[in-house]
């Protein structure tokens, strides 16, 4: 018999009670976990949550002077200058193919080499080689900008001084539009390849090596235990990782475009991101900014969802 009435209320009371005093009891227990996750969780707290109080201003013609409180409404004009913007299909196209190289080109490399390493039996070696891949995403873009000019310019660069030591008219990689996009590709892959290959290590080392034994025993040889073991292994972390990636699409390195860009490929190399910082730093159109950031973030937000109903729609496991 069910209880009624006061009964019925002390009863969920002393449930909720109970509840609330398990939940404290296991915050006690796994202190030390949520310790350790509390970094993480202030990051996010105070450098992607607060922020979204900002995103008012796209709607606003903000003043730092009046606040995002006081400043003027304006509604979507914005976003509608935006994409009235006579350039907006040149920031559209450029921001789109320079991320398609980078997917196509970059996104597989680290798990090529992934595996090559994981293939590595001297663990020395092994841990000497992953070291030295490593090291470039350490590595700033000034940096990397600054070997790619004294590599490829036309004046000191190296590869233009054999060149010309060969007898040939030197090239004008930098200045060039048709080599911009490749060129990019080209310091993404060398900056960031190896520390791709940190998450692929980490899902091919959680593979039960008793399914390695047991192709071993049914005559199988290293490239097929990789194709029928090692690769479908690691297919749930590849598809996370390439569904997170579609959704930075509208989103390139900031600071390598900036300081790889000049005036000759400017019709390829002028992103969003270099539109924002023209007109939300340089001209003081900080609304401007918000607007094109704002619109990035919901054209990445629409990708992903998009990108994990496709994969759940074809079997696979996605990121929710």
């Amino acid at each position: 018999m069910k209880p009624t009435g006061q009964a019925a209320i002390t009863a969920a009371a002393a449930v909720a009670s109970s509840r609330k005093s398990a939940k404290w009891k296991r915050m006690v227990q796994y202190r030390y976990m949520y310790l350790l996750v509390l970094p993480g969780f202030l990051y996010f707290l105070i450098f992607k949550m607060v922020p979204f109080w900002g995103l008012i201003a796209a709607f606003q013609n903000y003043s730092p002077m009046l606040g995002v409180l006081h400043s003027k409404w304006v509604g979507f004009k914005h976003f509608i200058d935006l994409f009235e913007y006579e350039h907006f299909y040149i920031l559209l196209r450029n921001t789109f193919f320079i991320n398609l190289f980078s997917i196509v080109f970059l996104f597989p490399l680290p798990i090529v080499l992934s595996i090559m390493l994981n293939e590595v039996r001297h663990e020395v070696f092994k841990r000497i080689n992953q070291s030295i891949v490593y090291m470039p995403h350490f590595l700033s873009w000034v940096i990397v900008a600054s070997l790619t000019f004294f590599l490829l310019s036309t004046d000191v660069g190296l590869v233009n001084k054999a060149i010309r030591g060969a007898g040939l008219e030197p090239i004008a990689f930098l200045q060039e539009p048709n080599y911009f996009w490749g060129l990019l590709t080209a310091q993404n892959i060398w900056k960031d390849t190896g520390w791709g290959t940190i998450i692929f290590l980490a899902a091919i080392a959680g593979v039960d090596p008793s399914r390695y034994e047991a192709a071993v025993i049914d005559g199988a040889g290293r490239m097929k235990q990789i194709w029928h073991i090692t690769l479908p292994a690691i297919r749930p972390t590849i598809l996370i990782l390439l569904i997170l990636r579609l959704g930075q699409i509208a989103d390139v390195s900031f600071e390598q475009v900036l300081l790889m860009i000049n005036p000759l490929v400017l019709k390829v190399g002028d992103v969003f991101d270099t539109y924002a910082y023209q007109q939300g730093i340089l001209s003081g159109q900080t609304s401007v900014g918000v607007a094109v950031g704002m619109f990035k973030g919901i054209v990445g937000i629409i990708l992903v969802m998009i990108s994990n109903f496709v994969v759940k729609k074809l079997g696979h496991e996605g990121i929710y």
